[in-house]
């Protein structure tokens, strides 16, 4: 695959493929005139003066995405987005306008005449012209810019495609259009598509293993199962359907009960995956179920605070290897471990302190603010982990308030939703 100097390097080989065409059939000659070859937009080839040389001039006007290698590659990252799979290509076709400049009756159309003949002639740029044109001898080299020496590492002949050059008319409404906007006078041109041009990342990606058989193999026979066919509209695999804390709270807490329900979730060995790629933590916790193919519970371990991505890992009834069902997310909430309820005093100011202790400890980076009654109060920047959180509230007004605790948006349980009405946990302070 090429890099992103290829578009640049697409437009020097046709630069180089048109001046040494012109060379070979000595255009200049047969001109009177020396002629060169530009690739400048259309309102910078005419300098100011107005002396407008002979010259043939290649200007890149569009490029649009080739559809065929855009539909073609996979994904490039994971559902969780942190691992990259692979380096999908950018597909890219070149449009171009080629136009002849002469000063000289009839000058612009020998020279797109000839311009013209070299681009038939060479429908395909070859692995071979473009390492030719990309690779200057040794004792040019040291005369160009950084730029046009960079191209020589574009990976341009390297790329599994191969460049063709594709006639592309244009109608006169299009071409009208197009001069309009580079704002400068019309010259004799024809316009071409480069194809298709894959500018690939050198990232790396994780990597896959091959399969090793399809189902086991028979001792006897050694062919391998294949597939197996189960006359059942759910999929034999663990899947997950609903995960939810059996408190009934919308998150879950350190040490509370998760319940989780699906199907196929019976076999040995169970295990809760949790994962949260802003913490870059993967843990596994035991899983209990007694048998149950429905329904699998936890206990929540003590990790940050935050979203999760959690799934089930199991050994099936009557297989060797583990088999994992799918992610769903899982909501880890904060939890104000205080006794309540809880007294503060103002000082001389009006302000008052209130200081709490909570689970799981703050990790450093996290957004935390105190929600007194109808007022959020912040907290400070967090730099290290910790579970003891002080909050100065200025101008504190005197009374009773819930106290609620909110961590990256996530609040701590306020709502008893065993109670029947409903009820608010006792999380009170008394301001005096």
């Amino acid at each position: 695959m090429s890099s992103a100097l290829a578009i640049a390097g697409v437009t020097a080989v046709l630069r180089d493929l048109l001046n040494d065409g012109l060379i070979n059939h000595n255009v200049s000659g047969l001109l009177g005139s020396t002629v060169t070859v530009s690739a400048l937009p259309p309102d910078r080839v005419v300098p100011a003066n107005g002396t407008e040389s002979t010259q043939i001039n290649l200007f890149l006007h569009q490029v649009t995405f080739n559809t065929g290698w855009r539909n073609h590659a996979l994904p490039s990252r994971d559902g969780s987005g942190t691992q990259r799979l692979s380096n999908p290509p950018l597909a890219l076709d070149l449009h171009y306008l080629l136009s002849a400049y002469s000063a000289e009756e009839l000058g612009s159309e020998i020279l797109l005449g000839y311009a013209m003949q070299l681009l038939h002639e060479v429908p395909v740029l070859d692995r071979t012209a473009i390492t030719t044109a990309l690779t200057p001898s040794p004792a040019v080299d040291t005369t160009l810019p950084p730029a046009l020496r960079a191209l020589a590492e574009c990976g341009l002949a390297d790329q599994v495609e191969q460049i063709k050059l594709v006639p592309d008319p244009l109608s006169s409404e299009e071409m009208s259009k197009l001069w309009t906007a580079v704002q400068s006078h019309y010259r004799p041109s024809a316009a071409y598509v480069a194809t298709v041009v894959l500018i690939e990342s050198r990232k790396p990606t994780r990597p896959t293993l091959p399969v090793l058989t399809r189902g086991p193999v028979d001792p006897v026979t050694h062919l391998e199962r294949g597939v197996v066919v189960q006359a059942d509209l759910l999929p034999p695999f663990p899947t997950i359907q609903t995960v939810a804390a059996t408190s009934g709270q919308p998150m879950a807490t350190v040490g509370a009960t998760v319940e989780i329900t699906g199907h196929h979730l019976d076999g040995t060995n169970p295990t809760i995956l949790l994962s949260n790629s802003r913490f870059e933590i993967n843990q596994a916790v035991p899983a209990t179920g007694g048998g149950s193919s429905v329904k699998a519970s936890f206990t929540v371990p003590s990790v940050p605070a935050g979203l999760y991505q959690l799934a089930l890992q199991v050994i099936p009834l009557g297989e060797s290897n583990p088999r994992t069902s799918n992610t769903l997310a899982l909501v880890i909430g904060p939890e104000i471990t205080t006794a309540m309820p809880i007294a503060v005093a103002r000082d001389g100011s009006g302000a008052a302190t209130i200081v709490l202790a909570v689970q799981p400890p703050i990790q450093p980076g996290q957004s935390v603010s105190l929600l007194l009654g109808t007022q959020e109060v912040p907290h400070g920047a967090i730099t290290v982990a910790t579970g003891t959180l002080t909050f100065a509230v200025a101008a504190a007004p005197p009374g009773g308030f819930l106290l609620r605790l909110r961590v990256d948006g996530i609040d701590s349980p306020i709502i008893d939703r065993s109670a029947v009405p409903p009820a608010f946990y006792n999380y009170r302070v008394t301001i005096t």
